[in-house]
């Protein structure tokens, strides 16, 4: 067994502390057997390229992104299709939102000592014009903002949470809609819609929740769609949906469960992947049962008590 740990030079914004995590590591592993190395990334999709590299001249070998969803997304991206390699966050990012789906057990990530431990499970992935996500996909008004939180927030007189007021305000200005062709299973839908979300994992943008029972190894994702709203109304119900209550606003929300959904747009569209960004006018959201072995902590619950069977599909959808 090979252990490489994938470290974010800047992950955790201004709380960065990948020096401090570097030495954690080395003092941790200086008391386990097993060969490990250290990996600090310098570019975007670096660490990708780093873990198939190593996954093509050893086995098996487990993958720890230390740092945010993105350091995680990247991760997955370059383990997926291994089936001698395992990955697992260690989040030392500002958001992780994928961890946030286990509750209160989503500490035990932040425990190198329990994630050497730890097992492994393999969980679904969304392949998104393809590049993976392990967590949740969109595109739309929630993409957009999403897009410009992270210029707004490097304003030193904006900073933090103040740069997703920032940027919501900005982008309401600009426009709530966007015109879509949509195509699922036996749906085809061609009107103006304010997001839709593609759901593996049920955290996303700092702490919104769409779809609270969505289940990360089911072979299914939880589809969201939000047809056209006015920029009144879309301020009035913006807190349900980040709280999950999709099922109270069914005349501007459809939800569907299915393997596949292609969209297509005469604008390029801001496509939000796991947190990453890509713009594309054509976007195909597709499952991937079981795409990427993932290590958890021991005494994780979650897939005890979740793991309950959904129906795969609705078909006909109207809105």
């Amino acid at each position: 067994m090979r252990h490489l740990f994938i470290v974010n030079p800047v992950a955790g914004g201004k709380r960065n502390r990948h020096k401090e995590v570097v030495e954690y590591i080395r003092a941790v592993m200086s008391k386990h057997p097993e060969s490990f190395e250290i990996y600090v990334t310098s570019a975007p999709m670096d660490a990708c390229g780093k873990i198939r590299l190593e996954a093509e001249n050893c086995a098996p070998l487990r993958v720890y992104a230390c740092g945010g969803d993105g350091t995680l997304n990247e991760c997955v991206n370059g383990a997926a299709g291994f089936s001698h390699v395992a990955v697992t966050p260690y989040p030392i990012g500002t958001g992780n939102d994928f961890v946030k789906m286990f509750g209160k057990d989503a500490k035990k990530f932040r425990s190198l000592p329990a994630l050497l431990q730890g097992f492994e499970r393999p969980i679904d992935l969304i392949d998104c014009n393809g590049r993976y996500g392990i967590n949740i996909c969109s595109i739309g008004i929630d993409a957009r903002i999403g897009t410009d939180v992270h210029k707004y927030s490097a304003i030193p007189v904006i900073g933090g949470a103040t740069g997703y007021v920032v940027s919501l305000v900005v982008n309401l200005v600009r426009g709530v809609n966007q015109p879509l062709k949509i195509t699922a299973e036996n749906m085809h839908l061609e009107s103006s819609f304010a997001l839709v979300c593609a759901c593996n994992g049920r955290y996303y943008g700092g702490g919104f929740n769409p779809v609270p029972d969505a289940m990360p190894d089911d072979g299914v994702i939880e589809f969201l769609i939000v047809r056209a709203v006015s920029r009144l109304k879309f301020l009035r119900v913006v807190g349900k949906y980040a709280k999950g209550r999709f099922r109270e606003m069914s005349e501007i929300i459809s939800h569907f469960r299915g393997n596949h959904m292609f969209i297509e747009s005469e604008k390029e569209l801001a496509v939000n992947i796991d947190g990453e960004l890509l713009y594309a006018r054509d976007v195909t959201f597709r499952m991937i049962p079981g795409g990427v072995n993932v290590i958890f902590p021991p005494g994780m619950k979650f897939f005890d008590s979740s793991d309950v069977p959904f129906a795969v599909k609705l078909s006909n959808l109207e809105i």
